[in-house]
């Protein structure tokens, strides 16, 4: 399956692993928009985390915290899937972070910086070796 997906999702996948959560949203947007299942709701749920952690960035708590469930929740059915990344990884790391911003003080990560306050680091897309 991994040699079917197209450049440009490989390109959000870096995209995503440094952190350019916006331009990883719009290079998958891009796919997504184009693609059908099983990829398309693959490229949604990664897509959705990247923007989640991107809302996380600018002090959006709340639309991190949805988009994080809403991208997980999208990514449940391909925690198996071969299309080249550890999708079941991305998954777990997503929930972990996901209930460790739930117990959070909003307060408190609202106006300052989200690492000092999650223990931790931010989700990543691994590959599998092939």
């Amino acid at each position: 399956m991994s040699e079917n997906l197209p450049q440009e999702f490989w390109q959000g996948v870096e995209q995503f692993n440094s952190g350019q959560f916006y331009a990883c949203h719009d290079t998958l947007e891009a796919l997504w928009i184009e693609a059908t299942e099983p990829e398309k709701t693959l490229y949604q749920g990664i897509l959705q985390i990247a923007v989640a952690l991107y809302h996380l960035g600018n002090g959006n708590i709340r639309g991190a915290m949805i988009l994080l469930g809403e991208g997980s929740n999208r990514l449940r059915r391909y925690s198996d899937y071969d299309c080249g990344i550890n999708v079941e990884k991305l998954l777990l790391e997503s929930v972990e972070f996901l209930k460790a911003i739930q117990q959070v003080d909003i307060e408190k990560i609202a106006g300052g910086d989200v690492g000092e306050n999650i223990a931790l680091p931010l989700p990543q897309i691994s590959m599998i070796k092939e």
